[in-house]
């Protein structure tokens, strides 16, 4: 059900009126911004090798960089996640986007890890900002011919825009000059065509009361969701559990475990995973969300193992095979979680709901990464720390696949409650 859009105040006389986007194209518009927020955030990850080698710093400091930006993402999540339901959309993405350009001009003249570091922690706040918002605006521009179509989307994009940025980045990183340059270039320009695009958007939220008060830090789910909302949980902690996995030390585990030291190598890495993803969203958006979500469990579960037994025995080619297979799980999984999240939401409680699934999404990508980067730079090791990691994100994956059971299993018994009832 698509949100009413509010009546554009009317031009000044004597002023014409900027014509709006049409919804269908402000739609697109959305996405494709939507990916280019989520492709630079995964910029800096090839980067590090390089700013590294440049600087000097430890394993332990891209650890601490990676904090930042998460902490700057789970603020923004947190204190606006919900605001662009009471204020509008455009305000809080062309904030987002000012915000994400400052980051990217930090990213483009740093010279220290000072610098670097600020400039990850506003693009962590730009990023959480933006993605609540685009989320919630992508249900409300959805078609009323294809009711599925932003539940894709919000599965799709944020993996195409990892994987994108993280192999376009390592290609650049490898290839192009000023590694630590040019892609900032690349997407600064992006962000001025995102501002020009919000600029005529037609604002799409209903404007409810009570923006002060939605700043404050909570993460609420409506009473008669959180059955549905509860039940996600596991499979969103298990899929967000491997994508931090990949993203904080796969390129390390592909240069220091199997030798592959190329900086577009560690790009793939990720790409291998999210690109996966992606595609596998498409293919299967048609699917139901049970079939999709017990899908995701399996493959998360036979993917992991796969991918750790590559580890284990050192073998490139078998641990690609289980990040492929990994990959799948990870993608049917966001499609069939957010797919259910954009149904159930009313037009009043999208921003807010997307926050709540983003905060659980960051928080399982982020804690268990952290983690994993400071015991890989202590005596346990990379490549223990990897397989510990893995076998956690694989049982994860087994409580995932429990929990969709025992809803189905509610379900069959709630059934033949209501007939008997009518």
């Amino acid at each position: 059900m698509t949100a009413t859009t509010p009546q554009a105040p009317a031009s000044k006389a004597g002023s014409p009126s900027r014509a709006r986007l049409s919804h269908p194209t402000s739609f697109t518009a959305i996405a494709l911004i939507f990916l280019l927020f989520t492709a630079a955030s995964a910029v800096p990850t090839p980067l590090y090798v390089v700013y590294q080698e440049a600087w000097g710093f430890s394993d332990t400091t891209i650890t601490f960089i990676f904090a930042i930006y998460v902490a700057g993402l789970l603020g923004a999540l947190l204190v606006v996640g919900a605001l662009s339901d009471h204020i509008g959309r455009r305000p809080v993405l062309g904030a987002a986007i000012a915000l994400e350009t400052i980051a990217l001009l930090l990213f483009l003249f740093a010279g220290d890890i000072a610098v670097l570091s600020v400039a990850r922690f506003l693009q962590g706040i730009a990023t959480g900002a933006a993605m609540t918002t685009m989320g919630a605006a992508l249900v409300d521009l959805n078609p009323a011919h294809a009711p599925g179509r932003a539940g894709v989307v919000n599965s799709i994009v944020p993996l195409g825009g990892l994987a994108i940025g993280a192999l376009g980045c390592g290609a650049l990183a490898q290839y192009a000059p000023e590694p630590t340059h040019l892609v900032f270039v690349l997407l600064l320009a992006g962000m001025v065509v995102a501002g020009a695009m919000v600029a005529r958007m037609p604002e799409t939220s209903t404007l409810v009361p009570g923006a002060r008060q939605s700043l404050k830090p909570k993460v609420g789910i409506p009473v008669r969701l959180r059955p549905r909302v509860y039940s996600l949980i596991p499979i969103i902690t298990a899929s967000w559990a491997l994508g931090g996995l990949y993203l904080s030390l796969g390129p390390s585990v592909a240069a220091n475990v199997f030798g592959l030291e190329s900086n577009l190598i560690g790009g793939l890495v990720v790409t291998l995973l999210c690109g996966t993803g992606a595609v596998t969203a498409f293919v299967l958006r048609d699917w139901t969300s049970d079939r999709l979500l017990n899908l995701a469990g399996l493959l998360l579960v036979a993917g992991m193992l796969v991918t750790m037994a590559g580890v284990i025995l050192e073998l490139a080619l078998l641990s690609g095979a289980g990040t492929l297979i990994a990959g799948v799980g990870f993608g049917a999984s966001a499609l069939g979680s957010f797919g259910t999240l954009a149904r159930i939401a009313g037009p009043d409680e999208r921003g807010a709901l997307f926050a709540v699934a983003f905060v659980i999404s960051y928080v399982t990508y982020s804690v268990p990464a952290l983690i994993a980067g400071v015991a890989s730079s202590s005596s346990f090791g990379l490549k223990s720390t990897t397989i510990v990691y893995g076998t956690v994100v694989a049982i994860l994956a087994v409580a995932a696949l429990a929990a969709q059971r025992h809803l189905a299993a509610r379900r069959a018994a709630d059934e033949p409650d209501l007939q008997t009832r009518r």
